[in-house]
């Protein structure tokens, strides 16, 4: 028997806009409470946008990326 949680249903998150950058969209999505979790969390290399580790907070998203944390996965659509 296992203790691994199994990973979260996937979310979409509508933007209003068509570009969010990676900090704001992590808050926005309830992710993190704060830009100093989302900071931290991407310093450790525990955010994968498109499947790659993301190192930039500031990185541009758009329409149709997907990002990964904590065994959370959200899609960014347009909304």
């Amino acid at each position: 028997m296992s203790n691994r949680i199994p990973p979260a249903d996937p979310v979409n998150l509508s933007l209003r806009d068509d570009m969010i950058r990676l900090g704001q969209c992590l808050k926005l999505a309830s992710l993190v409470e704060d830009g100093a979790e989302a900071k931290a969390l991407i310093d450790h290399g525990l955010v994968r946008v498109n499947g790659d580790i993301e190192e930039r907070r500031g990185r541009q998203l758009h329409p149709g990326d997907t990002i990964e944390v904590n065994g959370q996965t959200v899609t960014l659509v347009r909304g």
